[in-house]
């Protein structure tokens, strides 16, 4: 299992775990952005940096990824194309999505969507918790260990 990363929108903090987490297991960890992103030394981490664009980012993770491979991203789109392809998908809160409700979150997507293009404020994502990043950290763990 090789791990991507949606990187352009990921919080440092999840990098910083999932940095951790390759030097740890071993894994290949791969981060995709539009812009340089840091990353330390090593191994068993890289990082591609490809033509800013809509979903470029996204297309390149789903051209690249395998069947098996886990993908970090709070993208919905993007987690049911790689859920399609039969990845895994984690987000950065430590939500794992999966073909039983990444349709619910798609249509809730869909629909918050409409309400903010009929002008309706619905507000943004809080901050990242420290309950969000354990949450995330434990998720991780149980996916890379099995």
């Amino acid at each position: 299992m090789k791990i991507w990363v949606d990187a352009d929108a990921c919080p440092v903090v999840i990098k910083e775990i999932l940095f951790r987490v390759a030097e740890r297991t071993k894994r290949h960890l791969i981060l995709i952005a539009n812009h340089p992103i840091y990353i330390p030394p090593s191994q068993f981490i890289r990082m591609y940096q490809v033509e800013s664009g809509f979903d470029v980012v996204d297309n390149e993770i789903v051209r690249r990824m395998d069947e098996g491979d886990l993908v970090i991203t709070s993208d919905i789109p993007l987690a049911a194309e790689v859920i399609k392809k039969q990845g895994c998908v984690l987000s950065p809160r430590g939500e794992l999505y999966t073909k039983e409700n990444i349709g619910a979150r798609l249509s809730m997507r869909d629909f918050m969507e409409s309400l903010r293009a009929s002008g309706v404020d619905t507000g943004g994502l809080s901050t990242l918790s420290q309950n969000d990043r354990k949450l995330f950290a434990g998720q991780l763990d149980k996916l890379v260990l099995i």
